[in-house]
């Protein structure tokens, strides 16, 4: 027999809390040993006082309650570290998906070939309900960022359904940061991070509509794709990480160039100049923790500005001294100056990634 813990978290969803949990119960057998943790996070509704009759009624269930809501990811991080299953997966209370699939993920992990299943909507054709479109092609969407970053191949990082051995949720759950949505992109990433073996499982899938309860909106989306590079560029590809350092280098670029025309005609030549360069260094310094690459991972945050304040420099005199060396060699200045910006942007990136984080 093995243990199988799921984990629901649960926010105003008393329409379908009991059905769910009914559904979930049935995974019980001479095979399984369930537990079954819900953690109602703040409702409003008569969802706390369900789950506790059903606990009341079935010793496999265990409640835990926040005072206030807090987040599908914060309710998860408790539930997480509160299972004690050989594998622990996760159960959304909206009855979107049906919980007997659990035993199909749980076949790579007993066989050995597995760390983590994902149990995807996407893998194969079959009869569905039809629902939003930007929806649907919003999460491919996300999952396609998010493969592109961690570089897994899978084909539904949103999915609800991700099984793991115990030992393995265990290291990561302490990690984890976001408190809503942001939960899935920030646990593939380290997931891919931890170089975990991961396999997917067609599964089926019910969705309801917003009239009907679905919480999940387009901001969510846009966090999502901040936690995918906040969580997973730090170990992405070189090229990827170039394409973003681009960015970053032409928006700072941009922010250079604007505050230098703004402050030009107040103060003097030198010191617009300083400020201009210095607020722009900062705001790379600041994106650079944000997006690119993991903070304080290589020095303490003193350290890494210190190192940051160097890296700057350093950067500062090599741009001037190969300006000024290929203007002595014959190039125009300005020709000068696109070539040892170019340099710059390779060396501004190299040292950032190297030296600084």
């Amino acid at each position: 027999m093995i243990k199988l813990s799921l984990v629901i978290p649960c926010y105003n969803e008393e329409q379908t809390l009991a059905a769910c949990v009914g559904r979930v119960l049935q995974l019980h057998d001479d095979e399984v040993d369930l537990e079954v943790i819900i953690v109602d996070d703040g409702s409003e509704d008569g969802s706390c006082k369900i789950a506790e009759a059903l606990a009341a009624r079935h010793p496999e269930i265990i409640l835990v309650r926040h005072a206030h809501n807090k987040g599908k990811g914060a309710a998860l991080r408790t539930g997480l570290l509160r299972a004690t299953g050989e594998y622990i997966g996760i159960q959304d209370a909206d009855n979107e998906y049906n919980p007997l699939e659990y035993k199909k993920l749980l076949v790579p992990l007993l066989d050995g070939r597995a760390d983590v299943v994902f149990g995807s909507r996407y893998l194969r054709p079959e009869t569905r309900r039809v629902l939003y479109f930007w929806h649907t092609q919003m999460n491919r969407m996300l999952t396609f960022l998010s493969n592109m970053f961690t570089d897994l191949g899978i084909t539904d990082m949103e999915t609800c359904y991700k099984l793991f051995r115990r030992e393995i949720i265990r290291e990561i759950a302490p990690r984890l940061q976001e408190n809503r949505f942001g939960f899935e992109p920030e646990v593939t990433a380290l997931i891919a991070e931890k170089r975990c073996r991961v396999y997917e499982c067609a599964i089926s899938y019910t969705p309801r509509t917003f009239e009907e309860g679905k919480k999940i909106g387009w901001k969510d989306g846009l966090r999502a794709v901040y936690c995918i590079m906040h969580y997973g560029a730090h170990r992405a590809p070189l090229p990827m990480q170039l394409v973003l350092y681009f960015f970053i280098g032409l928006l700072c670029a941009v922010c250079n160039i604007s505050l230098f025309a703004a402050l030009v005609n107040v103060f003097p030549l030198f010191i617009a100049i300083s400020i201009a360069f210095s607020l722009a260094a900062a705001l790379n310094y600041l994106l650079c923790i944000l997006i690119l690459f993991r903070h304080k991972a290589r020095w303490s945050a003193k350290g890494e500005f210190l190192a940051y304040v160097c890296g700057v420099g350093i950067m500062w005199g090599m741009d001037y001294l190969c300006t000024a060396g290929l203007s002595f060699l014959g190039m125009g200045l300005i020709p000068a100056k696109v070539c040892s910006s170019g340099i710059g942007f390779i060396g501004n990136f190299m040292v950032r990634k190297y030296l600084v984080f």
